[in-house]
């Protein structure tokens, strides 16, 4: 697995000509984990050895950087080495499905240090949830040996549109309760750090990615579960949207939907055809009893020929879709993640025959679609590098930094 921290986000390290006027672009360059002298930081920045000798010691203070031994010397006393401290605050993250949530504490790095999963009901409401959450952030906390104040940041996934910019879920479907929200504002009277909260497809697309396909700027994450949404990385930044809707895919009108009633009140949605829920409700109405995706998934694993069937259509169905947004993106990469990935090749070949012969060739040629490789920890491992991204941003680092 590569090292999130290893590469940064897109727009983080100055632009060429833009210059290091701030500590917190200085410290962008250590970030990559490789250590180096204050020599060396003079020479890539440009600064002045006193400038940058008092902006390392600044940022030693902080805990974000440390000596880390000394180079060799070309005469004299050897110079000094400093590098990045990953261990010197924590992240907790958590992904908060429909029936269970996965709580993960992590370094600056991204590294799962621990973790917890435990069962839910989202439709229990946002205290009854938030509080149990809050609970078992605690516990880990305490399990590691760290301290409230060494913590910082949160990072939320939930399953349903949030506004990113406030925190709140907006009109989730199945999260009765849930509207309008102050998720952060109700953590934060419990524990004061800062407080981010996403849709859980936006965070696995930030996961998988980050733990995966570093190189890869252009990305889709596509999550076919109890629902089916897609999380959009262009340029190498996540797409949110104008109002946080962007991939909403589960919700585009597909041919062979025709009068399907879906949960959103129109008819022909790919989420009514090729979701956990719909391709059991279809294989019950064909004479095999299946509830769940999970019933779905065990009846594919035991060879059942109609469950097998049923998920190389839901793949079809997903690649219908997913052909026109080949030819509107051009992704480099495009994997498949949720519950129901977990059908592996059913699922894919259905997907690749679609995309393959409907996309444009030029959009294919270099195109992998894959299934997931962070499985179940794609959205804590999102859930954490938002965090990261936000607390170790130059101006954040600034902000640290500033007199009190």
């Amino acid at each position: 697995m590569s090292t999130p921290a290893a590469t940064l986000a897109a727009g983080t390290l100055p632009q060429p000509g833009g210059g290091f006027s701030r500590a917190g672009d200085l410290f962008q360059l250590l970030r990559d984990g490789r250590a180096r002298t204050r020599a060396e930081l003079a020479e890539i920045t440009g600064l002045a050895r006193s400038t940058v000798a008092t902006r390392i010691e600044a940022l030693m203070a902080a805990g974000l950087i440390s000596p880390a031994g000394e180079a060799v010397s070309s005469g004299g006393r050897p110079p000094s080495r400093f590098a990045f401290l990953p261990t010197s605050r924590v992240v907790l993250a958590a992904d908060v499905g429909a029936t269970h949530v996965l709580i993960a504490l992590t370094d600056l790095d991204g590294r799962v240090l621990s973790e917890s999963k435990t069962a839910i009901s989202i439709a229990d409401g946002p205290v009854q949830v938030l509080d149990l959450l809050i609970s078992h952030c605690r516990k880990l906390l305490s399990q590691a040996g760290r301290h409230e104040r060494e913590l910082a940041g949160i990072g939320i996934g939930l399953p349903g549109p949030v506004e990113h910019s406030t925190g709140r879920p907006a009109n989730p479907p199945i999260m009765p309760g849930w509207d309008g929200f102050d998720v952060p504002g109700y953590v934060q009277q419990s524990l004061a750090a800062h407080v981010l909260v996403d849709n859980d497809v936006n965070i696995m697309a930030l996961g998988e990615r980050a733990a995966y396909w570093p190189l890869d700027n252009d990305l889709l994450f596509i999550k076919v579960a109890t629902g089916i949404g897609a999380g959009v990385i262009n340029g190498g930044v996540l797409q949110r949207g104008a109002d946080g809707t962007a991939g909403d895919i589960g919700h585009v009108r597909v041919a062979r939907g025709e009068g399907m009633l879906c949960r959103c009140g129109n008819y022909g949605c790919l989420e009514a055809l090729a979701s956990g829920p719909a391709i059991a409700a279809a294989l019950s109405a064909g004479g095999v009893p299946a509830k769940t995706g999970e019933d779905v998934l065990a009846l594919a694993r035991r060879g059942n020929v109609a469950a097998v069937q049923a998920m190389r259509q839901a793949g079809r169905d997903v690649g219908d879709v997913l052909a026109t947004c080949v030819n509107l993106l051009n992704p480099s990469v495009i994997v498949i993640g949720g519950g129901l990935s977990a059908a592996g090749e059913y699922l894919m070949a259905g997907v690749r025959e679609v995309v393959y012969q409907r996309s444009l060739p030029l959009a294919t040629a270099r195109l992998r679609i894959v299934q997931s490789m962070a499985g179940d920890q794609a959205g804590v491992l999102g859930a954490s590098r938002m965090v990261i991204d936000h607390v170790l941003a130059p101006s954040s680092v600034d902000a640290l930094l500033a007199p009190a």
